[in-house]
């Protein structure tokens, strides 16, 4: 490999000579081999329309050249439409604040704006990282206001996948609507339900998931841009702050606001740890729904067996025959790394000292990684699992007739002592509770059948 030299303040080393990237990136390399992954497109995204914006406003203020501002915008497009991406190379887990992520955009953009102006890579005399790609900002504003800014772009790609997860249980919620069956509390038989109600309830669970998320992205959407190091805005000037979401929002479309208070905006990563906790509600949610599934899928021959999952892949290597369900094992474990990518926002955000929270590069990897994995588990789950399901309305009627709790709907006519006496007997002798209450004469074959229809017992209201 051909290398070129360049220098920075800590002395001289050396750079492949055909990378975008240069010797602050090359340091970071060597310093942090730690996950072996790259930094998420979306925050690649994200800090570049920074850079792009900051240009753009320093141009406008005055402070940078046109043809240089011109240059810079035109790299950051060329990253942007997909050019370069090989170029950002930087371990998540880095030197605290972000710094080495900062300068690996500052040095792309840097080189290929100079490039542009027929400079060779690693001179820096037109177009310099620090002095013209940074221009008026700090690794300190830059870092959690793309960790933000990434974060809204990645939701916007989840919504579309929760709607459609809601409608796949609503659906299902229509067509199950007749079919009774027995409900179950602490896994104990309870008194008859629609599996079309369970389904209903299941999309409104996911509903109420998502408007948490809403909910925690609009302090997400809150920026601390022009704060540069500390809050206090050195160096980027009253205008700043301003102008640079002012272009953020024509990027994007977002409704993006600057934080009214820049060293808070350093100090407090909480929307962050908000929004992270609203992905752990979500997560717990489908978690929860997954393990129905695979309950009331259970079986088929010994288990509850009262819906049926679509088979996406052979069982097992030695039980011909066998299906498992799959893509509800799949959705647990993609439930379980959200969780635990919470434990690692929330020991980040607590983990802020004085006037900057250092954590960031592995709150926004965590939040971030959260946000993908849900959406593509959720996605492949509404495919090939919720839309597929299938209901075994024999087997729910069946448990639904066996079921001796029905009973309780005799309290108001015979009492509780009485209504217990008789599920008691019937576990004994198998017989079912209309029987019982028929032959002791609690009531008539008429007046019990009238009493105890299952589909009328899931239409109380209290």
């Amino acid at each position: 490999m051909e290398y070129r030299i360049e220098r920075d303040s800590l002395g001289e080393k050396q750079v492949p000579a055909d990378a975008y990237y240069g010797i602050q990136t090359q340091r970071a390399l060597e310093n942090f081999p730690i996950t072996g992954l790259k930094p998420f497109p979306v925050l690649v995204e994200a800090t570049v329309l920074i850079k792009k914006a900051a240009a753009e406003t320093n141009r406008d203020l005055g402070r940078l050249k046109p043809e240089i501002a011109e240059k810079i915008i035109a790299a950051a497009d060329e990253v942007l439409s997909g050019k370069l991406r090989d170029q950002f190379v930087v371990d998540p887990i880095q030197a605290g604040a972000g710094t080495s992520h900062n300068m690996n955009t500052n040095e792309v953009l840097a080189n290929r704006a100079a490039e542009m102006l027929g400079e060779p890579l690693g001179e820096y005399r037109t177009v310099h990282p620090n002095d013209h790609v940074n221009m008026a900002q700090s690794t300190n504003d830059v870092f959690p206001t793309a960790m933000r800014l990434a974060a809204c772009l990645q939701l916007r790609r989840l919504y579309p996948v929760l709607d459609a997860m809601m409608e796949a249980l609503s659906a299902k919620a229509k067509e199950f609507d007749d079919i009774v069956k027995s409900g179950r509390t602490h896994l104990q038989d309870a008194v008859p339900i629609r599996l079309g109600q369970e389904f209903e309830a299941y999309s409104l669970a996911v509903a109420w998931a998502k408007e948490g998320i809403e909910d925690a992205a609009k302090r997400v959407r809150i920026l601390g841009i022009g704060g540069t190091a500390v809050g206090t805005g050195l160096n980027a000037g009253p205008e700043y702050p301003l102008k640079v979401v002012k272009y953020l929002k024509e990027y994007t479309g977002l409704d993006l606001f600057s934080n009214l208070n820049l060293v808070h905006a350093m100090q407090d990563q909480t929307p962050i740890l908000d929004l992270s906790a609203a992905m752990r509600t979500l997560a717990v949610t489908c978690c929860r729904i997954a393990n129905d599934f695979r309950l009331m899928s259970s079986g088929p021959m010994t288990g509850l067996d009262e819906i049926r999952m679509p088979p996406v892949q052979p069982g097992s290597s030695i039980m011909p025959g066998k299906i498992n369900p799959s893509m509800a094992e799949m959705l647990n474990m993609a439930c379980f790394q959200v969780m635990g990518n919470d434990l690692n926002v929330m020991m980040g955000a607590q983990a802020g000292q004085l006037d900057l929270n250092v954590m960031m590069p592995g709150m926004a990897n965590a939040v971030l990684q959260s946000i993908q994995v849900i959406k593509n588990a959720i996605r492949v789950f509404t495919k090939f699992c919720i839309v597929g399901i299938t209901a075994n309305e024999a087997r729910c009627t069946e448990y639904a007739h066996k079921s001796a709790t029905v009973a309780t709907a005799l309290n108001p006519y015979i009492g509780y002592a009485k209504a217990a006496e008789l599920v008691k007997e019937a576990l004994v002798t198998g017989k079912t509770i209309i029987q019982l209450a028929e032959e002791k004469g609690y009531m008539t074959r008429e007046e019990l059948e009238k009493v105890l229809d299952l589909r009328k017992l899931t239409e109380s209201r209290a």
